[in-house]
């Protein structure tokens, strides 16, 4: 798949109804890429400092736009990571609601979603972000909050929430018209 295909995948597989993740930055990497539609390719957005690493891969949702003017972003729980530009898809167990605030001071939401690949053997059985243990949970907070921090931005979680609201937010930021219809 080329870069330029991005922006022409769906939010969702039509086959199998999976949530399509693009993977920006793979678990490990201090070094923070994103997608660049203009020049169709990933680019270096940033380096965290040293002793801080993406917990899992990162990534967007594509033909999805947040409040923030950018595809809606995804923590993407997998069993090994995957490589920048990498094509997963996954099942979505939940987001995390966030208000963050940029440098100038100008408020807005910047939800993140959680889900876990289709093709995982260790996290599997998750299907809901309640099923991921509250230690992580709360770790998994602390990294937006303190990745943000570095920035000089304040990320304020708002609250946990399950499949359903994730699917919702989804389906509210999707820039194409045709909705899927959820599998039953």
């Amino acid at each position: 798949m080329t870069p330029a295909s991005l922006g022409k995948l769906p939010p969702f597989d039509p086959e199998s109804d999976d949530l399509n993740v693009v993977v920006e930055t793979p678990r490990g990497s201090r070094n923070k890429f994103k997608y660049d539609p203009q020049h169709d390719l990933f680019e270096l957005g940033g380096v965290l400092p040293a002793g801080m690493s993406f917990p899992f891969d990162f990534g967007f949702v594509p033909s999805t736009r947040g409040e923030d003017g950018d595809p809606l972003d995804v923590l993407l729980l997998m069993d090994e990571p995957a490589f920048c530009g990498c094509l997963v898809r996954a099942r979505l167990i939940g987001v995390i609601s966030a208000e963050q605030t940029e440098r100038d001071g100008k408020r807005e939401r910047n939800d993140r979603l959680i889900a876990v690949s289709s093709k995982c053997r260790n996290h599997e059985h998750l299907r809901s972000i309640e099923d991921l243990n509250q230690n992580l949970r709360k770790e998994i907070e602390h990294f937006f909050v303190s990745y943000n921090q570095i920035r000089g931005k304040r990320f304020k979680p708002l609250g946990q929430h399950g499949p359903t609201a994730a699917r919702t937010l989804v389906n509210r930021s999707m820039t194409s018209k045709k909705r899927p219809k959820k599998r039953k």
